[in-house]
């Protein structure tokens, strides 16, 4: 149809937007792969392209749409419309399959709003976040007041924890007092924070309310180092503990404050509650999760008060460098490795665990160990064990009967919890185990839970122990031979061919993250001097520099520079260069994160879709293998158990770039076998952390997420 040249741009800018969309899932092809199943695919591609196009003609053709302003208008809106949904499916907000009920009910808004008809009633039947898109897009409909209530109980139920972000608009509302003690469940340091406003709005509404929780909180937030109170507010709501008790090692100000025994009641409140969590009454106590809570501040003091203080001593002699720890008993030593998962480095684990296994006494029993903390993070604290090759005295510290039950235990009950993060700690604890009886008393143990689950029909547990099982057959060596992955619909985790890095034109492009701490500024220029200028051409630029190879495959590596945090002028260059790629259609399928764990959320989060090679330091567990494999479900991930030290990945990349330059495969044992003698004639402590890094076809969590994230999509 021929459109009015005053109207033509705000066509274009639709399309546009079709564009950005149709790249988003790392291809411009015109085809849109949101899930792994190609029907929903076909589906959403219709309706984003096809059918957004349909409805930009209608609204050219709609008579109830009199004049140029009112076009415009809905031919704007359409435009965000499409800019919405992409960036609601691309941050994870949005459900991407539901995109034909979002462009039809894009549509019927539309209808209401030209006929002042209220739309509150469809966006009563329609989830929080498209209902959201729609109620942004029509503020001008009879019934968006209403719809904007509605859609703010739907947040409510969607995110209790936020909801203090939100109310004041319905602090006069009959429902206001009922979600203030929902938030105060959830998110008792939200009430915290709005208490201390005496006069405002949300002040007034929190401490109106006569709920015990609602009281104790306001109470709480007129006392010193209130936060701190947090953890234990089940305990004093229900009498257990004092405000006074627990008072004793928070001292007055900065004066007075114990670490050990602050952590120490930590630790014996997590013990309690966790006994409430699994009684019969499955009773889950306020203060265990969210901000402040128990966990969070267990978390919190392991770190600040014993394991950052380690690591940072760990070119000291031991008994320096342990006397952190030392007033620590064998639970709270426990608890301290397993809250720090992802920051401990290999020596303070190993240190820490010896001095365990020293409180427990001469001849000690590490099942009474477990039975003392009622098996609470027993599967973590297994899987922590086998990565750092500690298992084996774990397990001989109890009678053989026991441990085989442990093992049981470790195995079973996969199926029942919310996430995966228990099938990935079992899959990451075959991968670290050497000793054959204890790798076939696993495979054994997983078989049996599969055999449970088909008698039972239990799809999701057949599921997850038959991947399972297929992984731990495939990783054993006798097997090598079988492909496991391919007969799931993965790509082969043995290799990698130039083919699958390269783009379209035939490059391979590489993305580094530096951030500008003093361990960034100092390994940035070995990187870049590292780059022979007979084989490569090196252009440093204000904010990143570029690298392209000269000879060979075109590899074009692109980093930003480790500029100044404190400015936050890395986070500005990472971002700057991101958009640089992104308007010259370049995309990196190899991501090398060069900083510490604590900088790994922000590479996560920027990183390219569709990745094929990812060099990280520590991966951080369950959480942060799914982000990646998120963003790159193909991904290869080669990690470490440790931060990332440059003296192994340079050597590591630098056979990367060599291979590819030659245009031959990337084979994983290969390589690994060749740095594994480079690194036998270096000192120690590089062999050891040669030791503590991970291929790809050896990081069984990682294929257990792709492979579960594959079967699953095809549903």
């Amino acid at each position: 149809m021929v459109v009015p040249i005053g109207r033509q741009l705000f066509h274009d800018r639709i399309r546009e937007e079709q564009k950005i969309l149709d790249r988003a899932d790392g291809r411009s092809d015109k085809k849109l792969k949101v899930t792994g199943n190609e029907e929903i695919n076909t589906a959403v591609t219709e309706m984003m392209m096809k059918r957004v196009d349909e409805l930009a003609d209608s609204i050219e053709l709609n008579k109830k749409i009199p004049g140029q302003a009112e076009k415009v208008k809905y031919l704007s809106y359409l435009t965000n419309l499409v800019r919405s949904y992409r960036t609601g499916w691309k941050s994870k907000q949005l459900n991407p399959a539901y995109a034909p009920i979002l462009v039809n009910g894009f549509e019927k808004a539309m209808n209401l709003t030209i006929d002042s008809l209220s739309m509150a009633p469809m966006i009563d039947a329609f989830s929080y976040e498209s209902g959201k898109i729609l109620v942004d897009l029509f503020k001008e409909n009879t019934g968006w007041k209403e719809s904007k209530m509605i859609l703010f109980l739907k947040f409510c139920k969607a995110y209790p924890d936020r909801i203090m972000q939100h109310i004041e608009p319905y602090a006069d509302e009959p429902f206001a007092d009922s979600l203030v003690v929902l938030s105060g469940r959830r998110n008792p340091t939200a009430i915290y924070s709005v208490s201390q406003s005496v006069n405002s709005t949300l002040g007034k509404l929190v401490r109106r309310n006569t709920h015990p929780l609602i009281s104790t909180i306001v109470r709480l937030s007129n006392s010193p180092n209130a936060l701190l109170y947090f953890p234990f507010l089940d305990d004093i709501l229900n009498g257990r503990q004092t405000m006074e008790d627990i008072g004793k090692y928070l001292g007055e100000g900065d004066a007075g404050y114990d670490s050990v025994g602050y952590f120490k009641l930590l630790v014996q409140t997590e013990i309690s509650y966790y006994k409430r969590m699994i009684s019969p009454a499955r009773d889950t106590p306020i203060a265990q999760f969210g901000a402040n809570g128990l966990r969070e501040m267990l978390q919190k003091k392991a770190l600040q008060h014993f394991i950052n203080p380690i690591n940072e001593l760990h070119e000291k002699p031991e008994n320096v460098r342990m006397r952190p720890v030392e007033p620590l008993s064998s639970i709270d030593l426990y608890y301290m490795m397993v809250m720090g998962e992802t920051d401990i480095y290999t020596s303070s684990y190993k240190y820490s665990f010896a001095r365990m296994m020293q409180r427990l006494g001469r001849n000690p029993r590490t099942d009474s160990l477990l039975l003392l903390v009622q098996f609470d993070y027993f599967k973590k604290f297994i899987k922590m064990a086998a990565n750092f090759n500690k298992l084996d005295e774990f397990l001989r510290a109890m009678p053989a009967s026991r441990s085989q039950l442990v093992m049981k235990a470790f195995v079973a009950n996969l199926d029942n919890t919310g996430n995966l993060e228990d099938a990935v700690d079992v899959a990451d604890a075959y991968g670290s185990i050497t000793d054959k009886k204890l790798m076939q008393n696993i495979l054994f143990n997983v078989e049996e839970n599969e055999k449970s689950c088909i008698q039972n029909n239990n799809k999701r547990g057949k599921l997850i122990y038959g991947l399972l099982k297929k992984i731990f057959r495939s990783a054993d060596s006798s097997n090598s031979k079988t492909d496991v992955f391919r007969e799931m619909g993965l790509r082969t985790i043995y290799s990698v061919e130039p083919a699958n890095l390269a783009d379209d034109s035939g490059r391979i492009i590489e993305q580094v993250f530096f951030y500008g701490d003093q361990d960034g500024i100092g390994v940035f220029s070995g990187f870049v001097n590292s780059f022979s200028r007979k084989d490569w051409s090196v252009n440093m630029k204000p904010e990143w520099v570029e690298i392209r190879s000269l000879r060979g495959k075109k590899i074009w590596i692109f980093a930003n520079r480790p500029l100044d945090n404190d400015s936050n002028l890395d986070d500005s260059a990472q971002l700057h260069l991101n958009k640089y790629l992104q308007q010259n259609d370049l995309r990196p399928s190899i991501v090398v994160h060069r900083g510490h764990s604590y900088w790994l959320p922000r590479t996560l989060k920027r990183m390219p879709y569709d990745a094929g090679i990812v060099l990280l330091g520590s991966c951080g567990g369950y959480k942060n293998l799914s982000d990646i494999l998120y963003a790159s479900p193909d991904a290869h991930i080669i990690s470490t158990k440790e931060i990332g030290r440059g003296d192994i990945n340079k050597p590591i990349v630098n056979y990367l770039h060599q291979t590819l330059l030659d245009g031959k495969p990337l084979v994983w044992k290969t390589m690994w076998s060749t740095l594994t003698k480079q690194f036998a004639g270096a000192d120690k402590a590089t062999r050891d952390s040669w030791q503590d890094y991970i291929p790809p076809y050896k990081n069984l969590g990682a294929i257990f997420i792709k492979a579960y994230n594959k079967l699953t999509e095809k549903e």
